[in-house]
């Protein structure tokens, strides 16, 4: 089955699924119910290959629980992360959800048992609370027990139709397509936290290749605002695996967010000793200040999101933004989360991070902090992307790409305004599209009405304006005018307009001279 054939067979079970909980269950709490059946699948099955170990002769599924010894157990725990019993696999309960009348009950049962398992294990911190979105004793999923199990089933009956095959052998990223495409359709219904700040496959592949460029390896890769990890994990995509050595890190704020993206981690085979997604506020409780520096970020913080600022007065003495001498405005975080990655970015990385496009030529204290960044040789790209990129925003933002480690003085701009196809209801970057982008961001040469780079001292001149717009002049599209021909055109309208207002009087006089004789 080719990827697309895949895609558009996942878009269609899904729908089905959804159509077989509306009325109940509203977009953007569905989806976590699919989500969360995806991968509680996507576990079941990667422990079962585990455990059988390539021995034909084990089905695992098909064993009794009591033959599993606390050795067998504790091992996979160290190596897995988790355990769950034959009883508790995906397809075990999925077999017979149409007639367990205490499906509700046991799902969250084994959800918990699950999670349980990595208690006291390194793991500990990375099981946890992973399925405390999947409330399977929720009123949403109806109001009486039938109700739930029913919808319940409908939802692991349509993760099992899922027929791919071996998680590990799909053409797409299977968890990743799913989370798009209800995104997609949910994201009018869900408001910021729905998909405002869902960074589109495509856009993460760009960032991912521009953090990553020309680094043979990395120590490890970073996200303070990391949401699902769609960012993260574009770069295990892009990259062979030995090429980030320590594994993936990142922080979210958003607690069901937070979830997803150690789901992602595992449903995309990174073990939980080879990542590290922390909860909370990363402006105010930032993590990993013992793990930094790293060799590539990536990021997509919310725009302009509101924080406590000046209102904090030791946050100016911050290591991250005491450099700059000020803080981003409290209306304004933008330039905190950039300042926070540039602190946390190694002498050979880059940091790429998506920016709302005010940031680059806004005064104040914005303005400050460019000249702090661009004075200190910081700013090694400025690309500003296609409108209607990102769900639930028209915005055409802007990609900053920082970098320790700049052979020159000149910072680049690149106007990619143009490279887009247009789709149903977003625009998206086509492979060409990435590609032209890397290859301008690579050979740093001036192309007309794409790229240009250009001196510090001129940016300094310029107020320290970093808007792609002032350095790189827009294609002037319109067509050409032959004035001469216009001119002649003219001459040819004017003489019919005064031999039409000639006859006019004529026509006037005529009839004066009739009434005259009357």
């Amino acid at each position: 089955m080719t990827s697309s054939q895949q895609r558009a067979e996942l878009q269609r079970r899904i729908w089905q699924i959804a159509n077989d909980v509306r009325g109940a269950v509203d977009g953007w709490d569905f989806k976590q119910y699919v989500l969360g059946t995806l991968f509680y699948r996507f576990i079941s099955e990667n422990f079962a290959s585990y455990i059988e170990a390539d021995d034909d002769s084990v089905h695992y599924a098909q064993l009794p629980d009591s033959v599993i010894t606390d050795a067998i157990k504790d091992d996979a725990i160290k190596t897995k992360g988790y355990f769950i019993y034959p009883s508790q696999l995906f397809g075990t309960i999925a077999a017979r959800a149409n007639t367990n009348e205490s499906l509700n009950t046991d799902l969250a049962a084994i959800f918990a048992a699950i999670e349980a398992s990595a208690n006291g294990y390194p793991s500990e911190h990375d099981i946890k609370g992973l399925f405390a979105d999947f409330d399977t004793t929720s009123n949403r999923l109806g109001n009486t027990v039938k109700d739930k199990n029913s919808r319940l089933a409908a939802v692991l009956k349509g993760v099992a139709n899922l027929d791919f095959g071996e998680f590990s052998g799909n053409q797409i990223d299977l968890f990743g397509d799913a989370y798009e495409y209800l995104i997609s359709n949910y994201a009018a219904n869900a408001g910021k936290s729905g998909g405002e700040f869902f960074t589109p496959q495509s856009v993460s592949r760009l960032i991912a290749r521009l953090a990553m460029h020309n680094q043979t390896h990395v120590n490890k890769i970073y996200d303070p605002a990391c949401g699902s990890g769609s960012l993260l994990l574009q770069a295990k995509k892009q990259f062979d695996a030995h090429q980030i050595e320590d594994g993936f890190f990142g922080q979210e704020i958003n607690h069901t967010t937070y979830n997803l993206a150690r789901m992602n981690m595992f449903l995309h085979n990174i073990n939980y000793d080879k990542f590290n997604i922390q909860l909370g506020n990363t402006l105010i409780n930032p993590h990993f200040g013992d793990d930094k520096p790293f060799d590539a970020i990536v990021s997509n913080p919310p725009y302009s999101v509101k924080w406590i600022g000046s209102d904090d007065p030791t946050l100016i003495n911050d290591e991250r933004f005491a450099p700059a001498g000020v803080l981003a405005p409290k209306s304004k975080a933008d330039f905190a989360f950039v300042l926070h990655a540039l602190s946390y970015l190694s002498s050979k990385g880059r940091a790429a991070i998506v920016c709302f496009p005010g940031i680059f030529y806004r005064g104040g204290a914005e303005k400050k902090i460019r000249q702090y960044l661009v004075d200190n040789n910081y700013v090694e790209t400025v690309i500003s992307l296609a409108p209607n990129l990102f769900f639930g925003t028209t915005i055409a933002v802007n990609i900053l790409v920082l970098s320790k480690h700049k052979s020159d003085t000149t910072t680049q701009f690149i106007d990619a305004s143009a490279l887009f196809k247009k789709e149903t209801n977003n625009n998206t970057l086509l492979n060409e599209h990435i590609e032209q982008i890397v290859q301008a961001f690579d050979k740093k040469k001036d192309v007309p009405h794409l790229a240009k780079s250009v001196m510090l001292e001129a940016i300094a001149t310029n107020d320290y304006n970093l808007s792609v717009s002032s350095y790189v002049e827009a294609e002037d599209t319109r067509e050409a005018v032959n004035i001469d021909e216009v001119n002649a055109e003219l001459k040819i309208t004017v003489a019919k307009i005064d031999q039409l207002r000639a006859d006019i009087d004529a026509i006037v006089a005529e009839i004066e001279g009739d009434e005259v004789k009357a």
